[in-house]
């Protein structure tokens, strides 16, 4: 009698034709990109765990002044202080006077930013020009409090400050080529990138859309909106899709999760595994058609563990059984 393991085998199930769903949900509009800025910063009012003030190394010092920080290592040993990174993401269209989350991660040696504010940080963007300024509280999570149960232990060399820059430029952001906006899909498809080209001509009763890549679409701006290009966007981005889905099987072996399209089809075959007999003939699998989703259901009913179901899926694959791409990660 097989032994019963203590975990599962999760399934998740994608349909191999997706319900229609907004453009802006899996796509954006070239040029409104966010971009990523960064700082070099001192938190202080730490209760004796900052930087001992001999972890900094060359690299860090010379990172510092190349932020123009002047700050004498030496003086880090009162463990009040700790040197961080300080990180945030700027979304398309920000303005000045707008909040930014960061995060602010140790650079030295401290044991944790817990209780810990963060000193006026300057952040820069790639071109090396301050984009936003960070200050406040560092938060790393809840308070320590004896739970029933095992939790994992926070990390308190990483903390957070919602809110905690200002913008004080705008990057600038251009949608418009000449007379034309281009899309670009979140997950470059052939099928999609057409769909997309189709469903936005069938709205606009025109030919104002066309697919040029698997990633991109080109729509040139109707006359009748040229004065108003945000309601003709907005009109867009809100047009239903139906995005294709290739045949994928996703397997995590240190998780026993199995992700699939559900409409994945099987040929006949039969196979012999361990105690384990399948047979699948003329496209059927315990009287029901003979997708994966059906095999996995059976081989779970009959007690299979998650080991067993990903080595049949594999070796179903290496044989050309399985007609779908299998990732294994």
């Amino acid at each position: 009698m097989r032994r019963k393991l203590i975990f599962i085998l999760t399934i998740f199930i994608i349909s191999s034709m997706s319900l229609g769903v907004r453009l802006k949900d899996i796509a954006m509009f070239r040029g409104a990109r966010d971009n990523q800025l960064f700082g070099v910063g001192l938190v202080v009012g730490l209760n004796g765990t900052g930087d001992s003030g001999s972890a900094p190394s060359s690299l860090v010092v010379n990172m510092l002044k190349n932020f123009g920080v002047n700050i004498d290592l030496s003086s880090l040993k009162s463990k009040s202080t700790a040197l961080v990174m300080v990180t945030a993401d700027i979304p398309a269209f920000y303005k000045e006077g707008m909040r930014l989350d960061v995060l602010v991660s140790a650079l030295g040696d401290a044991k944790s930013l817990e209780g810990g504010v963060l000193l006026q940080t300057p952040l820069y963007g790639a071109d090396g020009k301050v984009y936003a300024v960070a200050q406040g509280n560092i938060s790393i999570g809840g308070s320590n409090v004896k739970q029933s149960v095992n939790l994992q232990s926070r990390y308190k060399t990483v903390g957070y400050i919602p809110s905690g820059a200002i913008v004080e430029k705008e990057i600038p952001t251009k949608l418009l080529d000449g007379s034309s906006v281009t899309i670009l899909l979140n997950h470059p498809d052939i099928t999609t990138a057409a769909r997309v080209a189709e469903a936005i001509n069938l709205k606009f009763d025109r030919k104002i859309a066309k697919a040029v890549d698997p990633a991109s679409i080109k729509v040139f701006v109707p006359s009748a909106f040229t004065n108003d290009i945000m309601t003709f966007l907005s009109i867009v981005e809100n047009v239903d899709i139906a995005p294709d889905t290739p045949a994928k099987v996703v397997i995590n072996e240190r998780t026993g999760t199995v992700v699939f399209g559900g409409n994945i089809t099987l040929g006949d075959f039969t196979m012999s595994y361990g105690s384990f007999s399948i047979s699948v003939s003329n496209g059927r699998v315990d009287d029901k058609p003979a997708t994966i989703a059906n095999l996995i259901s059976a081989l779970k009913a009959l007690g299979a563990t998650p080991q067993d179901i990903i080595a049949i899926v594999e070796a179903l694959a290496e044989n050309g059984i399985l007609q779908a791409q299998v990732v294994t990660m």
